[in-house]
């Protein structure tokens, strides 16, 4: 490994000294051309012109209009779909599918040992085909997957398909990550991000509101066939609107003209990690694995999903715990879904306006969480409302995820780098989602002590991390800092060269003019 390692370096300072040739130059290695980003020719066109700040702007609002509400309706679904259980779990899915002892659990956890299998071909697809096809791909496969969930009669058929509805799924959050760092500036990424992350907490109002009018369906097939079939067909149709409206990549974009493309790209060219480059690189491979961001990342991820099912798959049980009716349990799961929304609203707001908060960001939303786990682990259980009230505080969970998903948007460059950095924080958010469920024991029904005391375990944990994270990131950056004055290297020219490595694939590690937003 030691001996690839320094191939890798070697091949880093071959990139680097690429960044220094002439631009004009005809004659690339093969080697190098691989370097050279999808939209490379098209950042060259713009490296010679001046961006107006205003026509900037249009183009950055002709790519909301047409990129946002896609990925705003398909996160919907995807969260929807994942976590029809919940909604189906009070509707007589036991029954209907034959369950028994901890196969509810279970099918929890099998949905996320689908999403781990798949983690790594996704990648590699989300890098050698078109992005916007894959992603368009997977939500019509999942919502055949989902429409088909009725016809399951006992556990291993609907474990078979919560199994594959996770293979189909695991594309949606990497490939994501990667829409926002191919349209976006870092500056701009936490609310756009966080625009189509806040569908968690409107899924989580409108799945209780859809679940509200299930229950007072009385005739035809069994209610709980009715939430598959519903959210199945939505992502069926949706399908096939992204695959044709969702667009690949600024330098293919049909709903931007020539020079609409130009600014698209010279705009992201800015973030200093390029926009796509498809070539597998095996050096990003060894420095991803180096790198302590990656498992900072992995640990923050597996702590912050071991909780996770207690505001997904078990939310319905958990309330029905609290000595709620059957349609109660629905409507009083639209309180969480608000304070999820608000809170990934107002942080995505908070983070866009300054922009080196995303950490401090994560730490308040984790010490919300784990007060509210807290409130779960110590009340007592005749306290219904104490602990509703502490429930809800839990949902802030999604803010301090997501802003961690910004940390691979903005903070990793490389896109091979960048997709395995994503793999891999989503690996620990597979074995997180599959721990979490196995708290939940049959025997403790229906109060769940020792998911709450995971929960409030999963959260400190997760709290410790950021901290480690933020620390790390501020460091580096200072150390950078330090390095640029005394080489006495101008600020400009220190950005023309961050920028000219960006589009040449050069990782954020080998790059002395990046800088880490904290």
């Amino acid at each position: 490994m030691a001996g690839s390692y320094q191939d890798a370096k070697e091949v880093d300072e071959h990139d680097v000294g690429i960044a220094h040739a002439s631009p004009e130059s005809p004659q690339l290695s093969s080697s190098a051309a691989s370097d050279l980003d999808d939209n490379y020719d098209i950042y060259r066109k713009s490296a010679r012109e001046d961006v107006d700040p205003l026509e900037a702007k249009k183009v950055l609002r002709k790519i909301d209009i047409r990129v946002l509400p896609i990925l705003f309706v398909i996160y919907l679904l995807q969260y929807l779909d994942k976590n029809g259980i919940n909604y189906a779990s009070v509707y007589g899915l036991k029954t209907g599918t034959h369950l028994h002892g901890q196969d509810y659990s279970w099918l929890a956890s099998i949905f996320y040992f689908g999403y781990l299998i798949s983690q790594y071909p996704s990648g590699y697809l989300l890098q050698r085909l078109p992005l916007a096809k894959v992603l368009s791909f997977s939500t019509l496969g999942w919502g055949i997957i989902l429409i088909t969930t009725p016809a399951c009669y006992n556990f291993a058929g609907i474990a078979i398909n919560r199994f594959l509805l996770g293979v189909v799924e695991a594309t949606v959050n990497p490939g994501f990550i990667l829409v926002m760092s191919t349209w976006y500036t870092s500056a701009e990424q936490p609310l756009r991000l966080e625009s189509y992350y806040c569908t968690n907490g409107i899924a989580t109002m409108f799945g209780g509101l859809i679940g509200y009018a299930v229950g007072h369906i009385t005739t035809g097939l069994p209610k709980w066939m009715y939430v598959f079939l519903i959210f199945g067909s939505c992502s069926i149709a949706t399908g096939v609107w992204s695959w044709f409206m969702l667009p690949d990549q600024p330098s293919t974009a049909k709903f931007l003209n020539e020079r609409e493309r130009v600014v698209a790209v010279e705009r992201v060219a800015g973030n200093r990690q390029g926009v796509k480059n498809h070539h597998f690189k095996k050096h990003q491979l060894w420095q991803t694995l180096y790198d302590p961001k990656t498992w900072i990342l992995f640990v923050m991820a597996t702590a912050a999903q071991i909780p996770n099912s207690a505001i997904t798959s078990f939310t319905s049980l958990i309330i029905k715990g609290f000595g709620v009716g059957t349609l109660g349990t629905q409507y009083l799961q639209i309180p969480g879904g608000a304070v999820q929304f608000l809170a990934l609203i107002i942080g995505g707001y908070v983070c866009t306006k300054w922009p080196n908060l995303r950490c401090i960001t994560m730490i308040v939303a984790n010490t919300i969480c784990i007060i509210g786990a807290a409130l779960l682990v110590g009340l007592p259980e005749d306290a219904k409302w104490g602990r509703l009230v502490g429930l809800w505080l839990c949902y802030f969970q999604g803010l301090g995820f997501s802003m961690s998903l910004t940390m691979v948007s903005s903070n990793v460059a490389g896109y091979t780098k960048k997709q395995l950095t994503a793999a891999i924080l989503f690996t620990g958010y597979c074995v997180g989602n599959i721990i979490g469920p196995q708290t939940f024991k049959t025997s403790e029904a229906p109060y769940y002590h020792s998911a709450y005391i995971a929960m409030l375990v999963g959260y400190s944990v997760k709290l410790l991390m950021v901290v480690v994270l933020y620390v790390y990131m501020w460091s580096a950056n200072k150390k950078r800092d330090r390095a640029m004055v005394a080489q006495g290297t101008l600020s400009d020219e220190e950005e023309k060269a961050a920028i000219e490595r960006g589009m040449l694939d050069t990782t954020e590690l080998d790059n002395p003019g990046f800088r880490y937003a904290l």
